[in-house]
């Protein structure tokens, strides 16, 4: 029996012998409590547990979880004292006692049938991770054209976790419910990796075998970033971790990583070509104005949003280009 199929054979052995839920939480103050309650009113039938790996938090957030492990014993406290997510979810998968691993963020809420729908897809699939839709739902007018861009194609690419699409085997997946065994036998995830630690986790379990399978039954709630900094900050560390990826492991680049990166150095060379030498270079900047123009009038639902959509477009090509133009080898080193 091969490795995967050994672990297979311990998740399908194991389906009600319990489930550790996992969560990195730095600054959750207004978010913690709803994400918890979430998982703790899950309709799974088997015992569970809820890791929270603390980080050293500037608000409430300790606090909270202080309270929430009083009002509830399967809540599960551990220190982790760097504050990096990679190294929150291996303390926390350290902790655990369970064979299947459910990852969640400190800012995403999990509908009642999320826990028992993703066991019984591992169950019926063999993968070692499924994951579902990162449904991105905002609370305030800038928050839902932010989440209209996030689940548009326009916005994040054709990728199933943020756009929808059919059950199968894929790359990646949002969060994550994982087979434990598969999880320590490929090392955990890479504390070096402060973004994208997911896809590069996925990458390796696929490497080894595994199957990552995406079912859009498993949605997940996400709050979008509130404002235009926070979300430019977002997507300029998406762009210059997914370029560390990339160089780490030949062969996953694709065009939809490569766009905005594109965008960004045609629309500067297009403007100072225009300023410079003619104003017929000024043109695939047009281009790309249209573009937002019409992608905004095309996602957007009101007014609002046909306003503000075309600056949110620009900010999440242009910060994500940036990252990925100027992402240091530093990060990573090789090696």
């Amino acid at each position: 029996m091969t490795p995967t199929e050994s672990q297979n054979a311990e998740i399908t052995s194991h389906l009600q012998s319990g489930v550790s839920v996992i969560l990195p939480v730095l600054n959750e103050e207004f978010h913690l409590a709803h994400a918890v309650n979430a998982i703790l009113s899950q309709d799974y039938a088997g015992p569970m547990e809820v890791i929270l790996a603390i980080g050293p938090s500037r608000d409430r957030t300790q606090i909270i979880a202080e309270e929430l492990r009083k009002q509830d014993p399967r809540v599960v406290l551990v220190a982790n004292p760097s504050g990096r997510t990679a190294a929150g979810l291996n303390l926390a998968i350290k902790e655990s006692r369970y064979p299947v691993i459910v990852r969640v963020d400190g800012h995403a809420e999990i509908p009642g049938n999320y826990i028992s729908l993703a066991v019984e897809i591992l169950n019926q699939t063999g993968a070692v991770n499924v994951g579902g839709v990162m449904g991105a739902e905002g609370v305030t007018k800038f928050e839902r054209a932010v989440a209209r861009a996030m689940r548009s194609p326009f916005g994040v690419g054709a990728s199933r976790f943020h756009t929808g699409g059919q059950a199968g085997p894929v790359d990646t997946v949002y969060l994550g419910v994982f087979v434990r065994s598969a999880l320590i036998a490929v090392g955990g995830f890479d504390e070096r990796f402060t973004r994208a630690q997911d896809w590069e986790l996925n990458y390796r379990l696929r490497k080894s075998g595994g199957i990552v399978y995406f079912d859009p039954r498993l949605h997940v709630t996400y709050r979008p970033r509130p404002t235009f900094k926070a979300l430019s900050k977002q997507y300029f560390e998406y762009g210059r971790w997914r370029h560390v990826v990339i160089r780490r492991h030949q062969g996953t680049v694709n065009l939809r990583y490569l766009a905005p990166p594109f965008a960004l150095v045609g629309t500067v060379l297009s403007i100072i070509a225009g300023s410079v030498l003619s104003p017929i270079w000024f043109a695939p900047a047009l281009i790309y104005l249209v573009f937002l123009i019409v992608a905004s009038l095309s996602i957007g639902r009101n007014i609002g949003e046909y306003l503000r959509l075309p600056w949110i477009l620009l900010t999440m090509h242009m910060s994500w280009g940036a990252g990925y133009l100027t992402s240091p080898r530093s990060l990573v080193p090789d090696e």
